[in-house]
C-alpha cells in the first residue's frame, strides 16, 4: 500500500526517514493482519465497546533490512484516534535485527527481546485498537525503523516523542503497515 503523504507526515518527522545507502528494499509485513487490510480481533482491546479483542500484539517479520542496521523500532499509532490528535498504541525498540519477526502477542510487554514504551495513556505496554463506535474505520500505521544503535542503548519507557528525538541522525530506513478497525 503506498502512503498517503498526509499519513506519513504523522506518523514521522521528514528527517527520521532520512533513508542511508542501500535502504530502498526494506519491507514489513505481518501474518494478523494484511496491508490496507481489517486488523483481527486478537489484536483488539478486551472492553466490549472495541469488540472484546484479546489486546496481542500482531505478528511482524521484516526483510531487506538497510545495511549497518543494528536495532529497530516500532511505532503503532492511530492518525485518526483522540479526535484527529491520534493515538499511539505501541512503542517497541531495542529490537536485535536477527529475530527477523516477533511472533503474535509477545511483545506488548518488555522482555530480553524488545522495550516496549509508553502509549498514549501512559503504560508501557501495547494497546489493541478502540476506535469509538460508529466512527468510520481508523487507520492504524505500524512503521518498522531501522537504526544505527546498538539494541540496548535506548532508555526504559520512552513516548513517541521521546523515542524519535533519540532517533534523529540514526534512523537509516522505514517501511511502514496499514490496517484498519470499526466497528
Amino acid at each position: 500500500m503506498n502512503i498517503k503523504p498526509w499519513l506519513l507526515a504523522a506518523l514521522l518527522p521528514c528527517s527520521a526517514l532520512a533513508a542511508g545507502p542501500g535502504s530502498g528494499a526494506l519491507s514489513i509485513s505481518s501474518s494478523s493482519f494484511t496491508d490496507g487490510g481489517v486488523i483481527a480481533l486478537q489484536q483488539v482491546g478486551p472492553d466490549p465497546a472495541c469488540g472484546a479483542g484479546e489486546e496481542r500484539t500482531p505478528q511482524l517479520s521484516w526483510d531487506n533490512l538497510p545495511a549497518g542496521t543494528r536495532s529497530l523500532a516500532l511505532v503503532m499509532f492511530d492518525p485518526d484516534g483522540g479526535k484527529g490528535l491520534g493515538v499511539v498504541h505501541w512503542i517497541a525498540y531495542n529490537i536485535d535485527p536477527a529475530l527477523d519477526g516477533l511472533k503474535e502477542g509477545v511483545a506488548g510487554q518488555t522482555t530480553h527481546a524488545v522495550t516496549v514504551g509508553r502509549n498514549s495513556r501512559g503504560t508501557a505496554s501495547y494497546r489493541g485498537p478502540c476506535p469509538p463506535a460508529g466512527d468510520n474505520p481508523h487507520h492504524y500505521a505500524l512503521t518498522l525503523i531501522a537504526t544505527d544503535l546498538a539494541p540496548g542503548i535506548l532508555p526504559a519507557e520512552l513516548d513517541r516523542n521521546g523515542l524519535l528525538e533519540l532517533l534523529q541522525g540514526h534512523a537509516l530506513g522505514a517501511q511502514t503497515l496499514v490496517g484498519r478497525y470499526g466497528h
